[in-house]
């Protein structure tokens, strides 16, 4: 520690067939060396053009570039040989300590030469001596990727002092640049809030209200017999919908779903996960995701009751199964393809046996109980009683056919988080550090109060052209957006990333479709639970003969 050393040496190899061929493959696919001194990674200074003394952190530094010689046509590959590390720490005066605040790297591919025999550590090197004052701070002859030339590994550590405190030292690593772009995105989402608070006010008030006061002022029975409008479905509007176990299932997975990502994001605005602790997000995700199965079976066996559905058991069991067992096979299928590429990005088969353990010995028993308190729970009245025979559908407009209506209802949620989507792929897939979690908090709100309104606005539309089943329609309705994130993540799959090898692109199709998914079961219970409320609050303040 503040020690500084210069042209240190590594070692030396000579590169034969095989290895000129791995690290020519390594530069071509632009491969990051990855380090960490006490716990913080390694990263390389690069200057942003816009401003003077700016600097964004790219992590890790590459292994090699390609280049051309001056006057040369063939493209040749180098190798980064010398590292020059800076450490910079902040001392204590009081206690006289010094703590590490930053880690950083310059890489530079240099030819070396040396005088006399290779003595290992003790060779004296021509190329860099500081002795003789010879730093090296470019690569203005650098060392080729040749089949039978040698390689000497070097490097340097400068220490500085900082005036940066050790605990704000991850601030510069986190330190966002474009927030404008973030308030742009916010701004733009509350524009659509805004548009459609103001649809739903419209409806509410006016419309409702007037339809409300003239339903009860109907006095007379010829009057009453000529009925218009949602009212006309009254009798049917709380018929159970077909394939109404799944429909249970589906928002059961939602509600876990909602109840995972509200605390974790609570947990993260709090400032509980800190980047510094490797892997603390997922983890929180994946626990807050066992205990949240109390709510789902609960959640799910009260609508289930409210169907008059008697085997509660069969619908636990499906709450516990559906979700996390396709989530599951997609994930082993993905993982067998990284470790048939014997990668280390692989999930050891351990924690794959922790993750069953978590699943099995935990979620389900959860869910269980969930699903026998929900049970054991009165059942949730309805405001109108059904009729024995349902009535007939008339024929709708093509604009109120389901598949248009369920197409067009996604596209406002999706429209409302798409700016800070791009932000989250972009630290997913491009090892970007993503930690503005205010910012995404308040998207996630913005979220919710758009997939209510657009599935509350469209239920009565739906309503109001006689058309009572709206159950399934109104999951669908918002959970639609889930298909325009999948082709959202297809739209940046082939503008953003340049990824050629198949099983790069299988993986990251197969977790977006994951990603999809879940997307789908959290917009689609939130658009549903928007219209229960809705039509038991309208259904509820009419009377009914």
């Amino acid at each position: 520690m503040r020690e500084p050393q210069m042209c240190q040496i590594v070692c030396k190899i000579s590169v034969g067939e095989k290895e000129a061929k791995l690290l020519k493959e390594k530069i071509e696919d632009e491969y990051r060396v990855n380090m960490i001194l006490d716990n913080l990674p390694l990263v390389v200074p690069i200057q942003r053009m816009d401003q003077e003394d700016a600097y964004f952190y790219q992590l890790g530094f590459h292994v090699g570039a390609k280049g051309k010689y001056l006057g040369g046509k063939d493209e040749k590959y180098f190798i980064h040989n010398h590292l020059s590390f800076i450490v910079k720490y902040h001392r204590d005066e009081q206690r006289d300590v010094s703590r590490i605040v930053a880690f950083e790297v310059k890489p530079y591919s240099v030819k070396h030469e040396y005088e006399g025999q290779w003595n290992d550590k003790k060779t004296h090197l021509t190329t860099c001596d500081p002795h003789a004052q010879r730093v090296i701070t470019s690569s203005e002859s650098p060392q080729e990727v040749e089949v039978g030339k040698d390689i000497i590994f070097t490097y340097d550590v400068d220490f500085k002092e900082s005036n940066i405190k050790w605990a704000s030292r991850w601030d510069s690593y986190l330190l966002m640049t474009d927030d404008q772009i973030h308030w742009f995105s916010i701004v733009n989402s509350l524009m659509i809030v805004l548009f459609l608070s103001g649809m739903v006010a419209m409806i509410m008030l006016r419309t409702l209200y007037r339809d409300i006061s003239k339903y009860n002022q109907l006095e007379t029975q010829e009057e009453a017999q000529e009925e218009t409008g949602w009212k006309l479905v009254h009798g049917d509007v709380f018929r159970p919908p077909s394939n109404s176990d799944l429909l249970c299932v589906y928002v059961g997975t939602g509600v876990q779903f909602f109840g995972m990502l509200l605390l974790t994001m609570v947990f993260a605005v709090l400032g509980f996960l800190s980047p510094s602790n490797r892997g603390g997000l997922m983890t929180a995700m994946l626990l807050l995701w066992v205990f949240m199965g109390l709510l789902a079976g609960y959640s799910s066996s009260r609508l289930y009751k409210l169907f008059k559905g008697s085997e509660w058991k069969n619908v636990a069991l499906r709450t516990a199964f559906t979700f996390p067992g396709s989530v599951f096979a997609i994930f082993f299928f993905l993982n067998a393809l990284i470790w048939g590429q014997k990668s280390s990005g692989a999930v050891p088969f351990t924690t794959m046996f922790a993750l069953v353990l978590l699943w099995f010995g935990i979620s389900v028993p959860l869910v269980f109980v969930g699903s026998f308190l929900g049970f054991k729970k009165p059942t949730i009245e309805d405001p109108v009683k059904t009729n024995k025979i349902p009535r007939q559908i008339p024929e709708q407009a093509w604009y109120m056919n389901p598949i248009f209506s369920i197409l067009i209802g996604g596209i406002l949620p999706f429209g409302a988080v798409f700016i800070e989507l791009f932000f989250i792929l972009t630290s997913i897939w491009l090892q970007q550090f993503y930690y503005i979690f205010g910012f995404l908090f308040l998207v996630f709100l913005i979220l919710i109060v758009t997939c209510a309104e657009i599935s509350i606005v469209l239920c009565y539309f739906q309503l109001c052209s006689e058309d009572y089943l709206w159950w399934w329609r109104s999951y669908l309705t918002s959970g639609s957006s889930a298909l325009y994130l999948f082709l959202y993540a297809t739209f940046y799959f082939f503008t953003k990333l340049e990824i050629t090898k198949f099983v790069s692109a299988v993986l990251y199709f197969g977790y977006m479709l994951i990603a999809s998914y879940a997307f789908f079961a959290l917009t689609g219970t939130i658009g549903f639970y928007a219209c229960f409320l809705f039509t038991r609050l309208i259904y509820s303040s009419v009377k009914i003969e």
